[in-house]
């Protein structure tokens, strides 16, 4: 059980400083994956198309960064490692197209 969870478990649902400090090298990291990811050879899009959905992950994590709920911060990363695994083997994720 991750830490998140064991707080949602006991009741807390809201996160705290620490929860949001915790998580911030990882959605970084997932952040510069993703749009390095879009750089990718592999994926069928011109140049504007990339700047394109560049700066729709850019709004994306912007938003998702104002999240406070723990629930919906653990669903945010699940999804940002999704797309980066969906991008990785040269697909774009529907959520980004």
């Amino acid at each position: 059980m991750t830490d998140a969870t064991d707080r949602m478990a006991k009741g807390l649902i809201w996160a705290t400083t620490e929860d949001l400090m915790r998580n911030k090298g990882r959605v970084l990291s997932l952040y510069r994956q993703i749009l390095r990811s879009l750089n990718s050879p592999d994926l069928p899009l011109p140049f504007a198309a990339r700047m394109a959905k560049k700066a729709e992950v850019r709004a994306i994590f912007m938003l998702g960064s104002e999240e406070r709920s723990l629930h919906n911060v653990a669903d945010l990363i699940d999804a940002a490692e999704y797309s980066l695994s969906l991008l990785n083997k040269g697909e774009i994720p529907k959520h980004i197209q």
